[in-house]
């Protein structure tokens, strides 16, 4: 996971719960009451707008400070709502998201760290409820059912390595460390909207704040490829890392998941695979990252297709070029693993830069579409 902006409260309330729901909600401003620009510096947050209709809203994004930023819509609690990453220096990027209405805060996070240049904003209005296309009701159950799935998948695969680890077997903890990982990572965004499980179990050393604990898979990691041993404490973290997946595990079906919240959520994959997996920086020491890379393109492709019957009636060109740059990505991670059905890949610390730069390059000519696709599911 990459550093995130903290949470203010840990536990949802039914309130922020009600915030978004499966029925898009319309109102009745011109589509252009809905577009909020957002502009970005390295020292302000600036909106054109502190109040829109519910229902879509569209954040036109500008990245004008001389650091690369985040932009974030968060519910009260600091639950996030939306975000976009890696915008960079002069540049603009769009996001597209659903919101009932209430008050949110949207941030910008300069350099992205720390918690972010806030300005408070409110969706107004009860608006006209739109039936949304069937076709999209049952696209979001059905990634609520593969979110589900992959935690209780997960579990079992979590456990074992939790039980290496307590046993002291360290070359059977660093086998089954990866495998732990994959369903985490093709539903990352999912798990990171609750906002308080990520940083428990998938937080870097570098994105601790002040008097925060380790905890979680990359703690675990250190001991057994930097430290080369399992200390008492490690055995603890194994117990409390099983405990937080439960937690995880029983709160995914719970989750707020709209189709624009798929849309993005794929986006925030590839955003998770070009600052953590390219650069080497998520498994520093075991070198596990093309594992992690393959479960996150598994989990955006997942979100896109189920989502595709829709973009491609309002998008055609748009879903031809995402599935020419999925292929590719594909393609291009096959080449770092003999059996095609496996996930032993290639450890990320023989890759040279060459082929590190392949990779990024086709990170970002399927991410920059992808960031196309919740507009396309909502245009009609």
């Amino acid at each position: 996971m990459r550093a995130r902006l903290s949470v203010t409260t840990a536990i949802a309330t039914a309130a922020a719960l009600a915030a978004v729901t499966g029925c898009t909600e319309k109102g009745s401003s011109a589509g252009g009451d809905r577009v909020v620009n957002v502009t970005a510096t390295d020292d302000k947050c600036e909106v054109s707008k502190k109040e829109f209709p519910a229902g879509h809203v569209e954040l036109a994004i500008e990245n004008k400070g001389s650091k690369v930023t985040e932009v974030y819509v968060l519910f009260p609690d600091d639950r996030i709502v939306t975000e976009r990453e890696n915008i960079g220096p002069g540049t603009k990027q769009t996001v597209t998201a659903e919101v009932k209405a209430g008050d949110y805060t949207i941030a910008c996070k300069p350099g992205m760290k720390g918690e972010g240049i806030r300005q408070a904003v409110k969706a107004t209005g009860k608006g006209t409820a739109a039936k949304r296309d069937p076709r999209l009701d049952k696209a979001v159950a059905a990634y609520r059912e593969y979110a589900q799935a992959q935690a209780d998948e997960t579990l079992p695969k979590a456990e074992a390595f939790a039980k290496a680890v307590k046993d002291g077997d360290v070359e059977a903890a660093k086998k089954a460390y990866a495998p732990s990982r994959i369903g985490w990572e093709r539903t990352e965004p999912v798990a990171e909207s609750f906002g308080d499980i990520d940083p428990k179990v998938d937080l870097r050393e570098d994105g601790l704040k002040g008097g925060q604990k380790w905890t979680g898979w990359h703690r675990l990691e250190k001991s057994l490829w930097q430290d080369k041993k399992i200390t008492a404490e490690d055995k603890t973290l194994a117990d409390q890392l099983i405990t937080d997946l439960k937690d995880w595990q029983n709160r995914v079906g719970k989750a707020e998941i709209t189709p624009t919240s798929m849309a993005n959520g794929a986006k925030e994959l590839l955003d998770e695979v070009a600052t953590g997996k390219v650069t080497g920086e998520e498994e520093r020491y075991s070198h596990t990252d093309l594992v992690d890379f393959k479960a996150n393109v598994e989990g955006a492709q997942q979100a896109y297709e189920l989502l595709k019957p829709v973009a491609k009636e309002n998008d055609a060109a748009l879903v031809t070029e995402l599935d020419k740059q999925f292929a590719g990505l594909n393609t291009l991670l096959d080449k770092y693993r003999a059996d095609k059905s496996s996930y032993d890949f290639t450890s990320y610390d023989k890759v040279g830069e060459a082929d590190r730069k392949d990779l990024s390059d086709g990170v970002n000519s399927l991410a920059e579409p992808l960031s196309k696709l919740a507009a396309a599911v909502v245009v009609k």
